[in-house]
């Protein structure tokens, strides 16, 4: 599912009545249309990421004056838009992506809701949105959810602040995020000096369209000889940052061997606050931490990374994200070398990346019960 929220100009159609205070998002008030052309739902094997749609979707306008208008679920259909619109000139759009799960038992489940709203609420105030009530949004979610169930598969031109703007919502089936399946890919480390994703004082720790547009073309270029996704470095000391749209952890053998560490890069500001990424350093610190793990949250670079692997320090590489979940990673080339991630020739994945991508799943499905998995018939209006 997609949530987003861009702004309009003008509203889209005439409001009611001026209320004394803004109206406050309301999930009573929802009203539903259902489709009279229910789509068939695709086969499993052509699931490709977006590229098949529920047939409703959510949609609620906001407006400076008047607040939140009632919220609806209709068919899904365009969005018509003035050309002078400010999303299409200016950025003034933010979106959250997060999935709904069927359990072995047939009940529909939202996995960690919370942390997603609070994310989408953060990034609309950011770039002058309104803010969300999430506890409002979440229940509307579930009513959308409900309305297209069928498709959830069990194991799925002024620059000013805004005067309106419509929040909506889409989804879509879908099957494994890269085609070769839950196989290690690899990246090419793309440095600041060259293209940069986020940097001190931005938006890089936000869900806002900004970050995204202005990475495809040196992923484009990434993929041209033959790599994945760009792994994003920043500063002269080419400090490790995302991979992609993904988070990255590293384990490494640390001190002696004697003990080994779990390292992801720190929310300076031009990480965004992913919610796998907080999935697994929660997971790490329950499951591993006994172990003998230490978690570290820190600064890595490019040298300490490529000194780990030549000195068989570098135990496995993997990043996640809501889409993909965990993603191990083979190689990674920098500079005019090629980093192995520790994987040997006939791995897919690593220890740590598997058990990560077990225990998160197994709590999406249910099959693990658990408060970060949310029953959709728990959440009522």
């Amino acid at each position: 599912m997609a949530p987003g929220m861009l702004l309009p100009s003008p509203p889209l159609t005439a409001g009611p009545t001026q209320p004394s205070i803004p109206a406050r998002l309301d999930a009573s008030c929802l009203h539903v249309t259902r489709t009279d052309h229910p789509s068939a739902i695709p086969p499993a094997h052509d699931l490709a990421f977006g590229k098949h749609v529920t047939d409703h979707m959510l949609q609620i306008e906001w407006t400076e004056t008047y607040g939140w208008h009632q919220p609806r679920i209709l068919p899904y259909q365009d969005i018509r838009l003035d050309p002078t619109a400010s999303v299409f000139h200016y950025g003034f759009e933010c979106f959250e992506g997060m999935k709904a799960y069927r359990d072995p038992t047939g009940r529909l489940r939202l996995f960690r809701p919370e942390m997603n709203l609070d994310r989408f609420s953060k990034s609309a105030v950011r770039i002058a949105l309104p803010s969300l009530d999430g506890a409002e949004l979440l229940k509307l979610i579930a009513e959308f959810v409900k309305v297209d169930e069928r498709f959830v598969l069990a194991q799925g031109l002024g620059v000013t602040a805004p005067t309106s703007a419509l929040l909506y919502m889409i989804a879509s089936p879908v099957g494994a995020y890269y085609s070769t399946g839950f196989k290690p890919i690899s990246l090419e480390a793309t440095s600041s000096r060259h293209a940069t994703r986020a940097w001190p004082g931005g938006a890089g720790n936000q869900k806002v369209g900004g970050n995204y547009a202005p990475s495809i073309a040196p992923e484009k270029e990434a993929k041209s000889r033959g790599f994945h996704q760009c792994l994003w470095l920043f500063g002269d000391d080419d400090a490790i940052t995302e991979a992609g749209t993904m988070n990255l952890f590293i384990a490494l053998k640390a001190q002696g061997y004697d003990c080994r560490e779990l390292v992801t890069p720190p929310l300076d500001g031009t990480i965004l606050p992913g919610v796998t990424r907080d999935c697994v350093l929660r997971l790490a610190q329950e499951r591993l931490v006994p172990r003998g793990w230490r978690i570290s949250e820190r600064k890595i670079c490019m040298a300490e990374l490529s000194e780990a692997s030549k000195s068989g320090k570098l135990v496995e590489v993997f990043g996640t994200g809501t889409a993909v979940i965990v993603s191990p990673i083979k190689a990674i080339k920098w500079r005019e070398q090629v980093i192995e991630c520790g994987l040997l020739p006939h791995q897919n994945a690593g220890k740590i990346a598997t058990w990560m991508k077990d225990w998160i799943e197994s709590r999406q499905y249910g099959i693990e019960e658990h408060e970060w998995s949310v029953a959709v018939d728990h959440v009522s209006r």
